[in-house]
């Protein structure tokens, strides 16, 4: 799962609300703007607000959430957003809303008046199911579920992809050479639009200055051309920087062409390439790539989980993949990329996906999947005897004493509680312990008789740390009886410094007689009697 409160932004949440993310969003020119959607499909902002970029229906900057009601419930399934900033966004429905920055039409409403609120933007998209968005610095697209893409907004270099450089106000069909096709992949540079289909084919218009189009040269195009370089291969995902881009294929291979000053191509130079260049070829097969149209930064994922990150990174110059320790390409933005924005709409979803710990955390006590019940003071506790042989060599000595065909399903134990019993199977699966100091004296003698070490340790913690007046006197005779010499010395100390209060309780005049006399003799060879 990933941990939004690496993006700064968000360590304004209490835990309660950060609990509360399934999907966020860090955008904006200094990433001071972000939204969120909570597990009841509920959808906050808060930030700077610039441009009225937040949707609340004011210009006033919040550190509080404020909650979007025209977009609870909607289930959001992507997000965009531009350099204005401006916002788009399309629902599982198909629907698309648009708000904030709009000099250029780039909300799509036939207007350049800001958008204060979300508004659904509908000509030409009402009869569509829209299941991604994509934003440029000030234009706009919308992919179709039968793989038809419209773009709208600033056209200054042809990146709506019309065949003009006149701004379009509403979204207009892009067709040309992707007449016939079926899109299937999007993405935005600044000024620039790139667009995958069906075939594997990709094409590109707008801004090609820095040869971000990938054509061999650096003319602007103002309708979508193919990037023949890439012919004989099959790309399944483009991401746009800055001015840059890279594409991955079917096999898992990574090019890269474009804006190359902060060594964001991986190419091991800040060399432009008006070509796609394969990048990353000792590496193993690449599964996922990254950038962002507000940053010049590239990452990528392996297939064993490695992430990789080159490009301006904090301000330096990395001008070859750099292995990073993240397990997440989002990550990469959150700590590196200027600003720290997000490269795409963030699901913090739990995986289904389980580690080994949580998966053995999750199964203990299972009926379902148990082999062996423990029954302790009339009540069953379910485990598994390949991990209690595994974790534990009371348990590998004892089932091996066992045939297999003898080996019993239930086994009884009476001389500890429940309570601590449970806790001690239950530390075999997660090597924590949860138990109040008392019953942790209980433990503290299984961990004794087990020759549990670690775990001996643990409880004298829990015992130290929850000592009170009350039940000082009680830990130091469990300190004595189980051999511990530390813990026992520890409750010494208590004693004599609160020697008024624990004399008065029970516990006290209860002490085993010889145990009492032993304290009281070292207790005076302290002086703590001496009044």
């Amino acid at each position: 799962m990933v941990d939004v409160s690496k993006w700064p932004i968000f360590t304004l949440l209490s835990p309660q609300e950060t609990a509360s993310i399934r999907k966020a969003c860090v955008f904006g020119t200094s990433a001071n703007e972000a939204i969120y959607i909570t597990h009841n499909d509920e959808v906050f902002v808060f930030g700077l607000n610039c441009s009225n970029c937040l949707g609340t229906g004011d210009n006033q900057s919040t550190i509080v959430p404020k909650k979007l009601e025209a977009l609870c419930g909607k289930k959001i399934s992507s997000l965009s957003y531009g350099s204005g900033p401006h916002v788009v966004l399309c629902t599982e429905d198909g629907e698309v809303y648009a708000w904030g920055h709009n000099g250029y039409s780039q909300l799509g409403n036939g207007t350049t008046n800001q958008g204060i609120t979300p508004v659904q933007v509908c000509t030409n998209l009402l009869v569509k199911k829209v299941v991604e968005v994509a934003c440029g610095s000030h234009h706009s697209m919308a992919l179709s579920f039968d793989g038809d893409l419209y773009a709208w907004g600033y056209n200054n270099c042809g990146q709506v992809g019309s065949g003009s450089t006149a701004n379009q106000p509403t979204p207009r069909r892009v067709s040309n050479c992707l007449q016939g096709k079926v899109v299937v992949g999007i993405a935005c540079g600044q000024t620039s639009s790139m667009a995958v289909v069906n075939n594997g084919e990709v094409y590109g218009w707008g801004y090609n200055g820095n040869g971000q189009l990938g054509l061999g040269n650096n003319g602007n195009q103002l309708t979508p051309c193919r990037v023949a370089a890439l012919h004989g291969v099959c790309i399944l995902q483009i991401a746009c920087g800055y001015a840059h881009t890279l594409a991955l294929t079917d096999e898992g291979l990574l090019y890269a062409w474009g804006a190359n000053t902060y060594g964001q191509l991986g190419t091991g130079n800040k060399s432009n390439q008006l070509s796609p260049v394969q990048i990353m070829m000792e590496k193993e097969r690449v599964v996922e790539i990254a950038a962002c149209h507000s940053a010049h930064t590239s990452a990528a994922k392996t297939q064993s989980g490695q992430v990789y990150t080159w490009g301006q990174c904090r301000g330096q110059s990395v001008i070859l993949p750099h292995l990073t320790h993240f397990a997440c390409t989002d990550d990469v933005f959150a700590c590196f990329a200027t600003p720290a924005v997000m490269w795409r709409l963030l699901s913090v979803e739990h995986e289904d996906f389980l580690t080994v710990a949580e998966s053995l955390k999750k199964e203990f006590d299972s009926p379902e999947t148990s082999d062996l019940k423990f029954r302790v003071d009339g009540k069953y506790i379910h485990v598994h005897k390949a991990v209690l042989k595994i974790r534990c060599e009371h348990f590998r000595t004892m089932f091996q004493s066992y045939w297999n065909e003898d080996m019993k399903e239930v086994l009884e134990i009476d001389q500890f509680s429940y309570p601590v019993y449970r806790a001690f199977l239950e530390y075999l699966y997660t090597d924590s312990v949860d138990l109040p100091p008392e019953d942790a004296i209980g433990l503290l003698d299984l961990a004794t008789s087990y020759c549990e070490n670690r775990l001996k340790k643990l409880c004298q913690h829990i015992i130290k740390r929850g000592i009170t007046v009350e039940n000082a006197f009680s830990l130091l005779s469990a300190a004595v009886r189980y051999d511990a010499e530390d813990l026992e010395e520890f409750c010494f100390k208590f004693c004599v410094n609160h020697l008024t209060e624990v004399t008065q309780t029970t516990a006290f005049w209860q002490m085993d007689g010889p145990l009492l006399k032993e304290f009281i003799a070292k207790a005076s060879k302290c002086g703590a009697f001496k009044n």
